[in-house]
């Protein structure tokens, strides 16, 4: 599995993770099944996985790396849908939920999934490709200023409007539709020192839109909360600010007992306190892991307790 994706945090993530070796435990992101395998070495024999991946490549490829492991159910479904995968295997409440939010090795190394700039390829970026738009469809359709946004909003890039004015130059000429069309665009406006982490940010911007992965997280966050016993964890890995920015205001709000405004004398809001966190400061790789695998270095770990 690790030619495929390296599990990152690996130790750090089950050290919270797993408070009961017999417990119901669902990882969102299965992927390759790193970390799922390394959940299920920790587990008895009457402890159950329910895993999911929206990524067809992923959940076939684990679909028959588990396919003789009876303590685990897995799902072709986006991590939003806990809510009813729980349903269907009758799962009132979980031990422990566990994402991580990165993108596989396979998915950046194979050109075929349209997740890497550094390989010619469609330009789709779609998880699943049963969604309306794609990566090509925003580039090639959207307003200027529509471009603009996406880029500044989800890749913190300064120089998008530059950029989204010169994608709408280039398209009046002919159409974009390969990775390399828009990394060379991007390359003439960018200096090459700077090339590769605007060409970064470009490329998160857009998958993370055509995704919607942000708005997917804020459901699953919810979600997930309400499926914890008392005393279950949720673990989640991320890779970018946006990503955890959300993870640590959702963690830091469930920690609430009361959100009324200062002036009321009395508390109207009846705001219950779900979760202790447990993460005061996100945990980060070491540099040793780093070394091993430099597609870590921007992950961040919070972990929570349901109360």
């Amino acid at each position: 599995m690790g030619s495929h994706h390296t599990p990152v945090l690996l130790n750090e993530s089950l050290g919270y993770l797993i408070t009961d070796r017999s417990g119901i435990y669902f990882d969102g992101t299965l992927g390759f099944g790193g970390h799922s395998e390394a959940i299920l070495k920790k587990l008895n024999d009457d402890a159950l996985l329910v895993a999911t991946d929206v990524d067809l490549d992923a959940f076939n490829f684990s679909k028959k790396i588990f396919d003789e492991e009876k303590r685990m159910k897995i799902y072709n479904f986006n991590f939003a849908q806990v809510g009813p995968i729980s349903k269907i295997e009758s799962i009132k409440q979980f031990t422990g939920i566990f994402a991580d939010l990165g993108v596989s090795s396979f998915q950046l190394d194979n050109p075929t999934s349209g997740f890497t700039y550094q390989k010619d390829a469609m330009l789709d970026l779609r998880m699943d490709k049963s969604r309306a738009v794609s990566a090509a469809d925003i580039v090639n359709s959207f307003s200027e200023e529509d471009i603009a946004n996406i880029i500044y909003e989800y890749g913190e890039e300064k120089n998008s409007r530059k950029i989204a004015r010169k994608i709408l130059e280039r398209r009046k000429i002919s159409k974009i539709e390969s990775t390399q069309q828009l990394r060379e665009i991007i390359s003439e406006i960018t200096p090459e020192r700077f090339l590769i982490k605007t060409l970064s940010r470009v490329f998160q911007a857009l998958r993370i839109y055509v995704n919607d992965e942000l708005g997917v997280l804020k459901t699953f966050l919810s979600d997930s909360v309400s499926l914890l016993q008392k005393g279950g964890r949720i673990v989640i890995l991320t890779y970018h600010s946006l990503e955890d920015r959300i993870v640590k205001e959702h963690f830091k709000y469930e920690m609430l007992d009361c959100i009324c405004p200062k002036e009321f004398p009395v508390c109207q809001c009846d705001k219950e306190r779900r979760l202790k966190i447990l993460t005061k400061k996100p945990i980060v790789p070491t540099e040793s892991e780093i070394r091993r695998n430099i597609r870590a270095r921007s992950a961040k770990l919070r972990a929570a307790e349901r109360v």
